[in-house]
């Protein structure tokens, strides 16, 4: 057995829309200040709803409440990329704003609103930060029934 198993990079996203502004995060990514949603990677022994949950208040400060599945996303950062990224959205509404230290990397949360996410699209951590707005803007998202309470 010789052969590797490929196998995508599981992340996990939320998208909250309060007064019309979207929550993102500004961070830096190999040296270049970027726009993302709160998102971050699925680690051993959590489920989606945790890890989402856990990432936004990570890099956020922010309590989330997912309330919907938004949409899975497959985004490969160039063709001559070997990594996939496989992205679980949320939408879902923000709680109290918790004191503490952001995750290493952000700079800041902050809330845009659509125009201010579109204008600054060229500093977006990949296409799907744009991507994932606009199918929020259209798409009601899907109930969380559609995960397995048991395998999530």
């Amino acid at each position: 057995m010789g052969e590797s198993l490929w196998k995508p990079h599981t992340t996990v996203a939320s998208i909250c829309e309060l007064d019309g502004r979207f929550l993102l995060v500004r961070e830096v990514v190999d040296g270049c200040t970027v726009y993302n949603q709160p998102a971050g990677h699925l680690e051993p022994g959590e489920t989606l709803l945790e890890a989402v949950v856990r990432e936004t208040l990570e890099e956020t400060r922010y309590r989330f409440r997912p309330l919907a599945l938004q949409g899975i996303y497959r985004y490969r950062p160039s063709r001559e990329s070997a990594k996939t990224y496989l992205r679980y959205l949320f939408r879902g509404e923000v709680g109290e704003r918790l004191e503490g230290d952001l995750d290493r990397g952000i700079i800041a949360a902050e809330w845009l609103s659509y125009d201010e996410v579109v204008a600054c699209r060229d500093q977006h951590r990949s296409p799907m930060v744009l991507q994932c707005i606009d199918d929020y803007r259209r798409i009601p998202g899907f109930s969380l029934d559609v995960l397995s309470r048991e395998f999530a």
